[in-house]
C-alpha cells in the first residue's frame, strides 16, 4: 500500500543531512552529570532540569542499526526520530551510503487510544485533555534505550517505551508497556497498522526492495489495576515482490539483544577502583562489537554513524578495532576481522598499486578517493598485532602475505630522507599532512616490528626476519630525525616537514613504544594549545576535535608512564562521554557528523587499558610484555577472561607498595605471580 505524505521517510545521504539538522549543538560544556551508574549496571536520565534535551544514539544488529533521536521538551514531553538502515539492501548507485534507509518521527506511528481518547505526540489531543499531558520521568539505558512516562491527570499510567535492534533480522523494534497504577480498569487500544514502501526496482541492486512498518499485538486491552499491557511495532526491510514480512515476537527479540550484550560484556572484564571508567569500557565493548553485519561478502565491521555500512577501511577495522578483537574473544568480531584482511588481500598486485582506499558495497565494490593516505601502514600495523595477539598459527599464515606486501610497498615509499611518503594521512585531507606524515611512518615502523616477532613464531627465514628488525630500527632514526622538532616551545613533533603547529597526532610515536620525546609532547598533548573540554583538538587553535586523536594520546601517555596526568584526563573524558549531554560512547569528531558514535572508537577506548595501563605488547602466540602503570589511588586492576594468545586468562595487578606491583596471571588452572618495579616490563608466557 502506498504510504502517501502522512509517512515521512529519507532515503540516503538526504536523511544524514536533515539529521544533523534536527540536532542541537551538543558540544557545549556542562557543570553536571545528566545520566548516573544505577546498581544493576545500567545508565539513567533521571528527567529533572535542564530542559529541553535531545540526544542521539546508535544501536545495531547483524541486518539493521537503528539509529535514535530522543529528547524531552520544557514539559518533559518526549518526542522520537527514528532511522533505520539496512546495509545488505542496497541501492544503486553502487556507493558507500547506498543502503536503504528510512526515518519515522512520531506523527507516523499507529494512534493508541486510553478510555477512547487519543495519545499524539506523546501528549492527549490538546482538544481533548490539554491538562493530562504525557511526562517523561526518566530514560535508562542498558543495551536497550527505554523511556519511561507518566501519564494523565493524576499520573496513573506508566508507559514504557523500548527501541532496540534485532541481532539477526533485518528489522528493529519499538516496544510499549502500558502499566496500570491506578485503581480502576483502563481500556487502552493500539490500532493497526501496515504500511509500506518500495524504492524503484531500477534503484534496487537485486531486485526490488521493500520497508515495511507494522504492528505487532495490537487491538483493545482492559487493563486492570496492578496489569500492563503490551504492543509493539516491527521496522522491516524485505527482499522481493512476494516475501512475506517477518511475524515478529518483540519479546523474544528484546531476549536475544540482552542476551547478545551480555555475550559481549562477559568478555574482557575490567575492574579497577573507578565506576565510570569500568562502566565505559562496559559500554564500549558493546559499540565496538555490536556493529557488524552479515552481508554478501561475509562478516564486515561497520562504523555507522549513518553513512559507512557493509564497507571497510584501513583505518577503523585493521587498524582501530581489529587488535581490540584478537583481546576480546568474541567469535563474531574474530571473523569480521580475518574477513576484513582477506578482503583487502584480494587486491594485492605485483605492482604495488595501492589497495582500495575501501572496499564497499558488501566487497563488491572500491572506493579510492582518499589518495595514498598510509593504508598499508595501517594494514600492516593492524595484522601484525590481530596475528600475534590472536594466537592462532593457522590465522596468522593466511595474514603473513598481506603483511609482507604492504611492508614491502612501504619500503618502496621511504623518501630520500628516510621516511615514508604519501600525500595524504587517515582525516583525507581535511588538514595539511604534507607528503609524509608521522602517523604513516610510526605505524610502518610498529607493522615491522611485529612481523619480526610474527615471522619468527612462524619459521620464516632468519635473513627476513632480522632485515624487518634492522628497517625498524633505522625507521625509528629516521622518524627522530625528520620528525623531531620544537613546536610552539615544545619539543616533540612536527606532523609533516614545514609544520609549526601543534597537532593531536603527535600521539602516535607513544602508542608505538617511540619515547625519545615523551615529555615535550605529553607536555603539549595536555597543554591548552592541545586539550579541550571534549579532548585533543585536532590543530591548535581550531574548534574541531576527533575522538580517535584523543584515544591514542591518553593511551601513549598511559604507556609512555605519565600515569597521574593521563589517569586526570582519562577520567574526564570519560565521565563527558559516559553521563554527560552526549552518551555513553566515544565518539567519531565534530562538527563533523556531530559526534556520531561510530563503532571503532569504542574499541579504541578498550585499548587504553590494555595496551595503555597494563602496557600489553604481544611478543609471539603465547607471550606478551606487560608494562603495567597503576595510577598511585588505585589498589588494584584486574581484567578477566581474556581471550587472546591461544588461551583464557585473568590478569590482576595489585600494588605492593609505592614501587612496586605484583602482577598476577590465572591461566588454565594455573597461577604466576610477578613482581614488578614501577616503570618496568615483564615477559609473561602462557
Amino acid at each position: 500500500m502506498h504510504m502517501g505524505k502522512a509517512f515521512l521517510f529519507v532515503i540516503g545521504l538526504l536523511v544524514y543531512l536533515s539529521s544533523l539538522a534536527q540536532v542541537p549543538d551538543i558540544s557545549e560544556n556542562t557543570a553536571f552529570d545528566r545520566w548516573e551508574i544505577r546498581k544493576d549496571g545500567s545508565i539513567e536520565w533521571k528527567i529533572a532540569e535542564h530542559l529541553p534535551h535531545r540526544d542521539h544514539i546508535e544501536m545495531s544488529g547483524q541486518k539493521v542499526a537503528l539509529w535514535l533521536q530522543y529528547g524531552v521538551d520544557k514539559n518533559k514531553r518526549p518526542f522520537f526520530t527514528r532511522t533505520f538502515v539496512f546495509p545488505t539492501f542496497r541501492l544503486l548507485p553502487a556507493r558507500t551510503i547506498s543502503s536503504m534507509m528510512y526515518s519515522i518521527d512520531d506523527e507516523n506511528l499507529p494512534r493508541i487510544l486510553i478510555n477512547d481518547k487519543l495519545l499524539k505526540k506523546g501528549v492527549y489531543n490538546a482538544t481533548v485533555m490539554e491538562d493530562q499531558p504525557e511526562k517523561a520521568s526518566s530514560v535508562c539505558f542498558n543495551g536497550i534505550l527505554t523511556v519511561n512516562s507518566l501519564i494523565g491527570k493524576n499520573e496513573r499510567i506508566h508507559l514504557r517505551r523500548s527501541f532496540y535492534p534485532s541481532t539477526e533480522g533485518a528489522f528493529g523494534v519499538e516496544k510499549f508497556v502500558f502499566i496500570n497504577e491506578g485503581n480502576e480498569a483502563v481500556k487502552i487500544e493500539m490500532e493497526y497498522m501496515r504500511r509500506e514502501v518500495r524504492p524503484a526496482t531500477e534503484r534496487s541492486s537485486h531486485g526490488p526492495l521493500r520497508f515495511m512498518m507494522s504492528t505487532e499485538g495490537d487491538g483493545l486491552k482492559t487493563v486492570l489495576p496492578g496489569d500492563s499491557v503490551v504492543f509493539g511495532i516491527s521496522y522491516q526491510a524485505i527482499a522481493g515482490e512476494t516475501a512475506e514480512p517477518v511475524k515478529v515476537n518483540i519479546e523474544k527479540e528484546a531476549r536475544a539483544r540482552l542476551k547478545r550484550v551480555a555475550e559481549i560484556t562477559s568478555l574482557l572484564q575490567l575492574e579497577t577502583p573507578d565506576s565510570v571508567l569500568n562502566k565505559m569500557f562496559y559500554f564500549a565493548k558493546i559499540r565496538a562489537t555490536e556493529s557488524i553485519y552479515n552481508t554478501a561478502g561475509g562478516l564486515m565491521h561497520g562504523p555507522g554513524g549513518l553513512r559507512y555500512y557493509a564497507a571497510i577501511w584501513a583505518n577503523d577495522q585493521a587498524e582501530y578495532v581489529n587488535p581490540f578483537f584478537a583481546f576480546l574473544g568474541d567469535d563474531i568480531g574474530k571473523k569480521s576481522a580475518m574477513n576484513s584482511f582477506r578482503l583487502f588481500a584480494g587486491y594485492l598486485n605485483t605492482d604495488y598499486k595501492p589497495l582500495p582506499s575501501s572496499i564497499i558495497n558488501e566487497g563488491r565494490g572500491t572506493w579510492h578517493g582518499a589518495g595514498d593516505r598510509g593504508d598499508m601502514a595501517m594494514i600492516a600495523y593492524g595484522a601484525g598485532r590481530f596475528a600475534l595477539a590472536n594466537g592462532s598459527r593457522d590465522s596468522a599464515e593466511v595474514l603473513w602475505p598481506l603483511i609482507e606486501w604492504c611492508l614491502e610497498y612501504c619500503k618502496r615509499k621511504i623518501n630520500d630522507e628516510g621516511v615514508v611518503w604519501s600525500n595524504k594521512d587517515e582525516l583525507e585531507g581535511r588538514f595539511p599532512s604534507g607528503n609524509a606524515n608521522l602517523n604513516t611512518s610510526c605505524l610502518y615502523y610498529d607493522g615491522l616490528v611485529s612481523a619480526a616477532l610474527l615471522g619468527k613464531e612462524l619459521g620464516k627465514p632468519v635473513a627476513q626476519i632480522e632485515s624487518y628488525s634492522r628497517q625498524a630500527d633505522q625507521m625509528r632514526i629516521n622518524i627522530e630525525k625528520y620528525f623531531g622538532a620544537t613546536v610552539e616551545g615544545y619539543r616533540t613533533y612536527r606532523y609533516y616537514k614545514g609544520n609549526d603547529t601543534l597537532r593531536a597526532w603527535i600521539a602516535t610515536p607513544l602508542v608505538m613504544n617511540i619515547f625519545e620525546r615523551r615529555k615535550g609532547t605529553i607536555n603539549a598533548l595536555f597543554s591548552p594549545r592541545l586539550w579541550t573540554k571534549d579532548g585533543l583538538a585536532t590543530l591548535a587553535g581550531n574548534a574541531t576535535f576527533w575522538d580517535r586523536s584523543t584515544l591514542y594520546g591518553l593511551r601513549g601517555a598511559f604507556a609512555a608512564g605519565e600515569t597521574e596526568k593521563a589517569c586526570k584526563f582519562l577520567k574526564l573524558y570519560s565521565e563527558r562521554r559516559l553521563l554527560g549531554e552526549h552518551v555513553p560512547y566515544a565518539v567519531e569528531a565534530y562538527p563533523e557528523g556531530n559526534q556520531r558514535h561510530l563503532s571503532a572508537e569504542s574499541g579504541l577506548y578498550c585499548r587504553i587499558f590494555t595496551e595503555g595501563i597494563l602496557g600489553m605488547r604481544p611478543t609471539g602466540f603465547r607471550s606478551f610484555s606487560c608494562t603495567p602503570n597503576l595510577p598511585a589511588s588505585w589498589n588494584y586492576l584486574r581484567l578477566k577472561n581474556v581471550h587472546a594468545f591461544g588461551g583464557i586468562f585473568n590478569i590482576d595487578v595489585i600494588r605492593k607498595n609505592n614501587d612496586n606491583l605484583t602482577v598476577k596471571i590465572y591461566s588454565n588452572g594455573r597461577n604466576t605471580t610477578y613482581t614488578v618495579k614501577k616503570g618496568e616490563a615483564v615477559s609473561i608466557h602462557l
